[in-house]
């Protein structure tokens, strides 16, 4: 990456026609690759050529059949510039407005053989182009690319998609793929770094990669990183309709990784290490992160591989904490191997190989937090997983999956001390300490049929999915203790027994899906899926039923629309909850005298009529959540389509923890309930204009809210257990933004000049004011941080090196400058919201500009 610097700047507030008006002239000067991309239903112009045509098998180019979800490259021979497409429902593609010239086109996907073909074009000529494949892999979740699908019925779910050239194109604050999540509609991050999808946490939702489940078997969250360069496309899908998805109740996560090639090719980012500088002095590397990416043929036409590397080194400092204690220190690294071996014309193999390790020193620090205070964490494990396609005669296809992951997890303070809490922040160690290691294990056979007419065209899709997951590990914690202003002490916790846990489930789930396309302006999508736990419920059926319509002939409107109910998995914690440490609460008067000791015992609670909460010895039960959404896209101009969309999202059944006094004669409790609940209301308005071939502006307006039960599982435990556990309670989630900008693009300048910005302006998170024990004081979450705005510039150049030949000839330098809040916007990440603070309310943890070079060989 690069040199980087930051400068200090305190917070002022910001004229919010200002920040408008800044906000607008980005947006006016910046064009954008599209991640919400809208499908592009114009129609092509007579006087500028195109190349339309059909993608079907090899050994059955005389058949109908047609192979949808296919993408395609089409690279100019005299500019080296490239455009990409998917096939639709019947295997079409089309690329439009183009210059004449001479062009490759390719289509390369896991599960075809290599395409390759050049096409010449003549001015105002519309040039016919049939695809013949060897071996067909149907990949329908990837929704929505550069080029979209001419016919608009091919799905009725609306996703977001990050194609693999837009994370490096765009400038992001990690080379990580959870880094571009934030820039999709509906997707928040809080000041914890914790991701949140439509109203509900990373954990609540599901990351799938190449169609297998790749998160931490124990708290579902987002661990087990994927190198960037392997990443062919990454779709987030708010309601995702096919009953093929299961095991959430948040947003929906997909990566496919990218087919190893057919010819040599290797790419190498980011080997630059950046440098931190201290007034007018180097002090050290801030970030180092190199990523080399490699790929070929071992056997000709039979076996191919790729191997993408990642090495991370990344220092982030964190203002209000003093130099040179005030970083978070990053350090590890991450492979991913794949082996394609083309079995047969109709039966292929990929095997993937992902190990990772990777150790995070002082990971919670803050303006509040100094490094004796916080805890280190780290994660290494491997994902090893088998993807086989066989094509059948009648076109039907198999894919059956399998995936093994050990995934081992851990995290301690930095001494033994007891933990303080005082009105100003922590100090002391860091409370608690644990160790686990956990596998998965899942295996997956997916049916797919011919194509069936009745009544139009139906595309049924049946399975089996089974996965296992086990943990065993340890928890230790040492006491806490709560602070006045003055230093006295008010409050004393500590912990006793509980200290092994492990935890196991298996759970089956079956579905049935049909994508019934009855003409080409309507298609209805209809499933249902049937699952059981071990620990949560024994039969849980998900129906999903969704619609996409397009009125007239002109297909310029799409109407989508669609309900369904998903059941989440549930997290291993909840297993052994009971084997959790005893907390032993003492309370002191403002003398130092011992009040009151309460000590609470870990207990699964079940509502019973007339009875009220009752200590049980298992819940049973799984999270369900309830989506619906309503979807209008509308060309208004040649080039330019505008998308309205409402989302609602109500998630019940949820795990929520809480403290209870002692009944006469019964201990005091700390329960596990399963009432937890949330719900989440989204309004969204994309405008995507394409002024130009290499140019793209898109621009987001989200009106939201999120409110639920604030003690889930979640939020105490992971990724680090609360020291204070609060009476549950129900209000603001702490990723509620009522009001979010978000725009982001490419423009293309003369000379192969780009400019790559992202805009991301909304409202201040929410927070609550607390007292010395850590009481909510008035309702929670009712306050709010500084209104956020980030403007984010990446600027570059790519060129050919003189004097290179051979197969070095293609590469090109990419040679730049980018800027992470050009700005320098305060955005602080903390405040002082302890009511007995004499700096009670002020805002502490700027953010500040940092800047960098660019400099990566790619094609």
């Amino acid at each position: 990456m690069s040199v980087r610097n930051g400068s200090r700047a305190a917070y002022h507030p910001v004229d919010r026609r200002i920040a408008g008006l800044t906000l607008l002239l980005s947006l006016i000067v910046s064009g954008g690759v599209a991640f919400a991309q809208i499908p592009d239903i114009s129609h092509p112009e007579a006087s500028r050529p195109s190349i339309e045509g059909m993608v079907k098998l090899a050994d059955q180019q005389n058949q109908a059949e047609p192979v949808p979800g296919v993408p395609l490259t089409l690279t100019s021979s005299s500019t080296g510039e490239s455009l990409a497409a998917t096939t639709d429902a019947e295997g079409r593609f089309q690329f439009k407005d183009l210059s004449p010239g001479t062009y490759a086109i390719q289509a390369r996907l896991q599960g075809f053989q290599p395409f390759g073909e050049t096409v010449v074009l003549r001015d105002g000529e519309t040039k016919l182009e049939n695809v013949g494949l060897e071996l067909e892999k149907v990949v329908e979740n990837i929704e929505v690319h550069d080029q979209a699908a001419a016919l608009p019925t091919e799905t009725a779910d609306s996703s977001a998609t990050v194609a693999s050239q837009q994370f490096t194109t765009l400038p992001l604050a990690e080379q990580k793929f959870k880094a571009a999540l934030p820039l999709v509609p509906g997707v928040v991050r809080t000041h914890d770094g914790q991701l949140n999808f439509k109203g509900a946490p990373e954990n609540q939702g599901m990351l799938l990669v190449d169609s297998a489940q790749t998160v931490d078997p124990v708290t579902g969250s987002f661990s087990i990183p994927v190198p960037l360069d392997s990443i062919q496309s990454m779709t987030v899908d708010k309601a995702p309709y096919s009953a093929e998805y299961g095991g959430f109740s948040g947003g929906l996560t997909t990566i496919e990784t990218k087919p190893p090639s057919g010819s040599w090719d290797w790419g190498v980012f980011d080997f630059i290490p950046g440098l931190r500088v201290k007034n007018d002095h180097i002090a050290g590397v801030s970030d180092f992160t190199p990523r080399l990416y490699f790929s070929g043929p071992l056997l000709k036409n039979k076996l191919n591989f790729f191997e993408s590397v990642t090495y991370d080194v990344n220092k982030r400092p964190v203002r209000g904490l003093p130099w040179p204690v005030d970083e978070t220190r990053k350090q590890g690294f991450n492979a991913l191997t794949g082996l394609e071996a083309v079995l047969s014309p109709k039966h292929l193999l990929f095997v993937t190989a992902n190990t990772f390790s990777i150790r995070t020193q002082f990971a919670d620090i803050s303006a509040l937090v100094p490094q004796s205070a916080s805890a280190d964490d780290g994660v290494r494990g491997v994902s090893l997983g088998a993807n086989d396609s066989y094509q059948f005669t009648s076109g039907a296809l198999l894919s059956t999956m399998f995936r093994y992951t050990r995934f081992d997890s851990n995290a301690h303070g930095q001494g033994p001390e007891d933990m303080l809490i005082t009105p100003e922040g922590w100090g002391g160690n860091f409370f608690d300490r644990w160790t686990r290691t956990s596998n998965q294990y899942q295996f997956g056979p997916v049916y797919q049929l011919p194509l069936k007419q009745w009544l139009g065209r139906h595309q049924l899709k049946t399975g089996v999915i089974v996965t296992h997951r086990s943990y065993l590990g340890s928890d230790y914690s040492h006491p806490i203790e709560l602070l006045q202003q003055d230093g006295s002490l008010a409050e004393r916790i500590d912990f006793q027994g509980g200290n092994r846990q492990h935890a196991r489930d298996t759970e089956a789930a079956e579905f049935v899906q049909d994508h019934w396309s009855l003409n080409d302006h309507l298609a209805l999508d209809m499933g249902g899926r049937l699952s059981s736990q071990s620990i949560g419920r024994s039969a849980a059926f998900a129906p999903r039923a969704a619609v996409v319509y397009s009125p007239g002939s002109d297909h310029k409107t799409i109407i989508r629309a669609g309900g369904g109910l998903f059941y989440e998995r549930v997290p291993l914690p909840v297993a052994d909850f009971l084997s959790y440490p005893n907390r032993v609460e003492s309370f002191y008067s403002p003398s130092g005298a011992l009040i009151s000791t309460l000590s609470l015992q870990s207990a699964y609670l079940l509502t019973e009529p007339g009875r009220g909460l009752v200590p049980v010895s298992t819940l049973e039960t799984s999270p369900r959540n309830t989506t619906w959404n309503v979807e209008l896209d509308r060309e208004v101009r040649r080039n330019m389509v505008l998308r309205t969309s409402y989302l609602y999202s109500r998630t019940k059944g949820l795990y929520v923890v809480t403290p209870l006094a002692a009944a006469q004669g019964q201990p005091a409790l700390l329960g596990m309930e399963d009432t937890g609940g949330s719900h989440y209301h989204e309004f969204e308005e994309t405008l995507h204009y394409k002024p130009g071939e290499r140019s793209d502006v898109n621009v987001s307006y989200i009106r939201s809210h999120a409110r639920g039960d604030l003690n889930t599982l979640a939020a105490l435990y992971v990724p680090f257990e609360e020291p204070v556990i609060r009476p549950n309670t129900f209000g603001n989630l702490p990723q509620d933004i009522p009001n979010r900008v978000v725009g982001w693009g490419i423009l293309s300048l003369p000379k192969n000049i780009s400019v790559s910005p992202v805009v991301d302006v909304h409202s201040g998170l929410p927070y609550s004011n607390i007292d010395t024990l850590q009481n909510y004081v008035g309702q929670p979450n009712t306050q709010r941080f500084p209104e956020f705005f980030s403007l984010d510039l990446k600027v570059y150049r790519e060129f050919h090196l003189p004097f290179v030949g051979g197969k070095l000839k293609s590469k090109k330098i990419r040679f730049g400058l980018y800027t992470l809040n050009l700005t320098n916007h305060s955005n602080p990440l903390a405040v002082y919201d302890n009511v007995t603070s004499p700096v009670f309310g002020h805002f502490v943890g700027f953010q500040h500009r940092v800047n960098g070079f660019v400099l990566d060989a790619v094609n």
